[in-house]
């Protein structure tokens, strides 16, 4: 997760563990994926992230994840996660994801909710 404390404070990475390979591994049927191609939060790991923020007046700015092998874009898993409804989980918050290639990060994109949809921005990563 990016962070940033309001307003226009200093921003803060907080890294979160996947946890789908173990929803996975007691309920394949409920969680068809894996880790490498879907992602889950702890809930009480996101709960404690949540009351963190609030505690430091941080807002949740920004998911992040990689596509390991994969390109940078919005998946339909991703959306079927950030938007199970249709309509945004996250009100304001973007989506990084970041393309991975042999352990290097070779293209980024950002993705906001606009106009009913995920829309994306290519995100330079200064990458020869």
């Amino acid at each position: 997760m990016i962070l940033r404390a309001e307003p226009e404070g200093p921003w803060r990475i907080r890294p979160l563990l996947n946890a789908y390979d173990r929803y996975h591994a007691a309920d394949p049927v409920r969680f068809p994926h894996t880790s490498r191609t879907a992602y889950l939060f702890e809930p009480r790991e996101w709960l404690a992230l949540n009351e963190e923020a609030d505690a430091r007046g941080e807002r949740i700015a920004c998911v992040f994840h990689s596509h390991v092998n994969g390109s940078a874009d919005f998946s339909s898993e991703d959306r079927a996660q950030a938007s199970p409804a249709g309509q945004p989980l996250l009100p304001g918050v973007s989506y990084l994801v970041v393309a991975v290639e042999q352990g290097r990060a070779t293209v980024a994109r950002l993705f906001r909710w606009r106009d009913g949809d995920f829309r994306d921005h290519l995100v330079p990563l200064g990458v020869e």
